[in-house]
């Protein structure tokens, strides 16, 4: 979709409603008139509808947990099948996370009473998709599950992507954005990237910079919010930037014996372990099921 637009969309302020979807779609603020999330894993994801499709949806106003796409009963919102985050909208809203990419949030009248409105559909600003993961919804099948976090006045400038290369600034100034993902540096994470030297436990490489190393500190099971992982030695890993990237998203993972698979399954290694570092495989197991492996 060569047109897609990330962002307000011009003379379509925050509250702008409509009586029906087909409206909204003339508008532009949301171009699909059946699909909950517009957008694709190429391009990323600029739109969603929060109008109780899904059973597992979970509306707290400027957060969402909203639920991907696929396998469920459009008469009931019911899951009667497992999602997939290959479909096209939960690919959409991936590279819209990984891009940092704003996605304009409509409400419909069937969702949350305290959030939704009365009638038809309204545009209720812009969010940014801060977190995604895997796990078994309340009817038993696996679903995709997104958190989008409403974007402050600042965050939520107008963003259209380029194909071109742009053409930069030969005085940049700093200013601040979005980020799409932390290293969390904690006084625990510090003491097990000590330990291994600043040795990567999957690759075994030592990044050498001027005056020492670098390395990175991976919780296994994530910290806080809606994964609630410790901050605790047993759910700490010593990784380099590129494999702690690809534990995050989900590219790799361990086993039970803490083989390193990537996401087809194969085993692309075996994770090394000091032997004053437990690994705790409560919180392996959490990072699978997170990712549904």
């Amino acid at each position: 979709m060569a047109d897609r637009f990330f962002g307000e969309l011009p003379g379509v302020p925050v509250g702008s409603a409509w009586e029906t979807r087909l409206e909204a779609s003339r508008a532009g603020v949301h171009r699909p008139t059946v699909p909950g999330i517009s957008g694709t894993k190429v391009d990323g994801a600029d739109s969603i509808v929060v109008s109780g499709g899904y059973e597992d949806d979970e509306d707290r106003g400027d957060e969402i947990i909203y639920t991907g796409a696929g396998g469920n009963h459009p008469g009931t919102g019911k899951q009667i099948a497992d999602q997939s985050i290959d479909q096209s909208g939960n690919a959409g809203l991936v590279t819209s996370q990984n891009q940092g990419l704003p996605v304009r949030v409509i409400r419909g009248a069937k969702g949350d009473a305290d959030y939704s409105p009365a009638t038809g559909y309204r545009y209720d600003g812009l969010y940014r998709v801060a977190d995604h993961w895997s796990e078994v919804g309340k009817s038993g099948y696996r679903i995709w599950r997104f958190q989008l976090l409403r974007l402050s006045e600042q965050e939520a400038a107008p963003y259209v992507p380029d194909v071109n290369l742009p053409a930069g600034n030969l005085n940049p100034k700093k200013s601040t954005g979005v980020t799409t993902r932390i290293v969390r540096d904690t006084k625990v994470s510090r003491g097990v990237k000590k330990l291994y030297n600043d040795h990567c436990q999957v690759c075994d490489e030592r990044l050498a910079i001027p005056g020492g190393s670098v390395s990175e500190g991976a919780h296994i099971q994530a910290l806080g919010g809606v994964h609630q992982g410790p901050d605790v030695p047993e759910n700490v890993l010593c990784l380099c930037p590129n494999h702690h990237t690809l534990f995050d998203e989900g590219g790799i993972y361990l086993g039970d014996d803490l083989a390193v698979l990537n996401y087809e399954g194969q085993t692309v290694g075996v994770l090394t372990r000091h032997p004053k570092h437990a690994v705790g495989m409560e919180y392996v197991k959490s990072h699978r099921e997170r990712w549904g492996y």
